[in-house]
This record gives structure tokens, sequence and C-alpha cells, in this order.
């Protein structure tokens, strides 16, 4: 039976096609272009639905079902799935849209390459992740799955995960990979943080006045050393393997109205790292016990202290299925054991965790998280989206 030689370039042509929309450079750099500046960060930031529509788009023409999902109005979370035959293992990528602000940047979305580095805001945090999950799910549909692969690019990560809470609500895997950048380790515990907040009473006065004012300011003076002498203790008993210890800082401090009065309040806010095992409740009880020490040695001493936010550390077994799993692809794939690592910053895979899903953090490298200049590592977005996509063949078969 004879062919036409159109029909051969038709052929050639579609691989072509499929080359291009694959390439993780170039999604990575169309990605970048985008402005996804969370609004809740910077008011005048566009936030993710651009970014959404372009990601579905995308998905869609790869052959990808694609639902879409809005937490809140115009903030939307976007559902890439791959449905297996069943009786599978059921997997979900994970990556953020949203990005900080760019604040002394230059040409922050003119995506530009210098070497094997793409330069932009978010190509680091966590673009590159999302073009490598991307390109991994669109090729694994040549694969026989039994189980299904999800990928979710979810809004609001910089600033109150509003996206992940959205997807743990609805949907649950049997695993999870949270695509931050990792420089291809695993990592497999971060810490977590709360925010408290304490005020002291004072009594205004004119500033004439001592007999009738308490100086609410100078009342928060023995409070910030019993914070000083908390976390120094912290940090000298470090008791987690990969994460070390907790820490504690003061962040922002407010009070009084004017020079010539006595101050009736003071407020401050500080920030305690938290390692696994270490609770709500327990670092309130840190927080009384030195209010209740303070008073006890100055009766005139009143203040209050509450939680105003948790965000829970993260941890996960080195030999559970998924760690264990994408551990094999990155040896097969690189020639060498990835190492094991803990970060100390906050990631949606706590939030993963709580839901029940056994989850870990992998992801490509580079620089510049939150800073004016960012870059991705061109081979490593590369190497991710290679082991995804083998991860994936060998998790969900």
């Amino acid at each position: 039976m004879g062919h036409n030689p159109d029909d051969f370039s038709f052929l050639s042509n579609q691989r072509e096609s499929e080359q291009s929309m694959f390439n993780t450079t170039t999604l990575l750099q169309e990605l970048v272009a985008i402005n996804s500046i969370n609004p809740d960060l910077v008011p005048e930031g566009p936030g993710e639905r651009e970014i959404a529509l372009f990601v579905a788009h995308w998905l869609e023409e790869a052959g990808i079902e694609v639902c879409w999902d809005e937490p809140v109005p115009g903030r939307p979370n976007v559902i890439g799935i791959l449905r297996g035959s069943g009786g599978g293992r059921s997997l979900q990528l994970n990556a953020h849209m949203d990005t900080v602000g760019v604040a002394g940047m230059t040409h922050p979305f003119d995506p530009r390459i210098e070497g094997k580095r793409l330069y932009g805001r978010g190509a680091f945090d966590m673009k590159g992740g999302l073009a490598a999950s991307m390109v991994a799910l669109a090729q694994a549909r040549q694969f026989s799955l039994r189980g299904d692969v999800l990928l979710t690019a979810v809004a609001d990560e910089e600033y109150a995960s509003l996206g992940t809470q959205s997807i743990v609500s609805q949907w649950h895997t049997d695993a999870a990979i949270v695509t931050e950048p990792s420089e291809l380790n695993l990592c497999i515990a971060h810490k977590g943080f709360q925010w408290l907040e304490i005020t002291t009473q004072g009594q205004a006065a004119h500033g004439s006045r001592p007999d009738l004012g308490r100086d609410a300011i100078l009342k928060m003076g023995p409070i910030l050393l019993g914070l000083e002498n908390l976390d120094r203790t912290l940090r000298a008993s470090p008791s987690h393997p990969l994460l070390g210890s907790g820490s504690l800082h003061a962040s922002l401090i407010e009070g009084g109205q004017e020079l010539s009065s006595y101050p009736a309040h003071c407020t401050l806010q500080l920030e305690r790292r938290t390692l696994p095992g270490e609770t709500a409740p327990l670092l309130e009880a840190e927080i009384q016990n030195i209010l209740a020490h303070i008073q006890h040695n100055d009766p005139t001493f009143l203040a209050s202290a509450k939680t105003t936010c948790v965000r829970d550390p993260f941890a996960n077994a080195s030999d559970a299925a998924i760690v264990q799993a994408l551990s094999d692809q990155v040896t097969t794939h690189l020639g060498s054991a990835p190492e094991m690592i803990g970060a100390p910053w906050w990631t949606d895979a706590a939030l993963f965790a709580a839901a029940g899903i056994s989850t870990v953090i992998f992801g490509p490298g580079g620089s510049g998280a939150h800073a004016t200049v960012e870059w991705a590592d061109l081979t490593r977005v590369q190497h991710c989206s290679e082991i995804l996509l083998t991860t994936i063949q060998k998790f969900c078969a």
C-alpha cells in the first residue's frame, strides 16, 4: 500500500508541535511572562485568573481533563485530571500560581535566558515546578495507568493558602508531590509557625502626672527580655534531625498616642517557628509562663496574649511509599540517591499531610525566592519533569 508523502509530513509536523509544546523552557517562559502577583500581598496585584486560564487551556490542548475551582471569586485553582483504568494508586502534583511583588526588580515579566538560567519573577518560586508538572502530566497520557493522576495548580499559597485548603477539602489522593524548589532533593520535613499577639495595659495620663499614669510600653520591656531568653533556650537545644530547633522573634510593636501622654496600651506581634510535635497550646503555655513570672514580681503588671494564626509543621517518613518511589527515580535518572532534607520555611505540604495524604516536596532549583533577582535552573526544571513522569509511571501503574 502506498503512502502520500504529505502524510509523513503531517506526522513530522505533529511530532514537532508536541515537542515544542512539551518543552519545559518554552512553557516556563510563557508562565513567567504572566503577572500573577497575589493581591493580598500587593493590592494592585492581578491575582491568578490570567495564569489559570493559560494553564487550563494548555492542559486541554494536551488532552487533559480540566476542572475549575474558585475558593474566592476571581482567585481560581486549576485541576488537571488524568484518569486511570481503576485499581491503582492515585498521585497529585501540586504547584502554586501566585507570586510575591516585584518592587526593585527590572523587567520582572520579561523572562530572559542567560546560559542555563531563566530570570523573572516566579521562575524559581515556583513556576519552574509548575512547568515541570504540566509537562509530566501531559506526557503521562502515553502510559496505561490504573491510578488517577492530578495536577493542582493553586492560588494564594504566598498568603493564606486558600487554594490548597479548597483542594484538600474536595480531592483526596494516595500521595502528593509538592513541587516547590528543592534542588532535586527530597524534602520530607519543614517547620511550621504560630503568630501571637501580646498586649500590655497601662493607664493613660498627662506626661506631667506620673502619679496617675502607668506606661504600657515600659511594661513590655520584661516581656521582650523573657522572649529573648526563651529563644536562646530553644536554639540551644536542637531536637529534630533535619530541622534543628524551634525559634522565636518579635516582629511588630506599637503603642502610645503622643509624646506628652502615658500610653494606655502596647501591642507586640511575634512569630514562633515550630517543629513537628510542637502544638499551639504548648506555645501559648510558653508565653503565659513568661507573663505569670513577670506579674509575680510586679503586681501592677497587666497583660494578655492570644494566637492569631497557626500553620502546622510537616514531616513524612523517609520510607513512605511516595518518598521511596520518587527516590528510586531520582537515583535512576541522575545516577546517585537524592539527599533527604528539611526546610526552615512553610509550604502547602503541611495541608496535604493534615488531610491524610502522604506527601513529599520535590522540585527544581535556582535562587531568588522573594528577592529582586530570581532565576530557575533550566536543566533542573527539565530533570524534574522527567523524574516526575517516571514516578507517575511506576507509582500509578
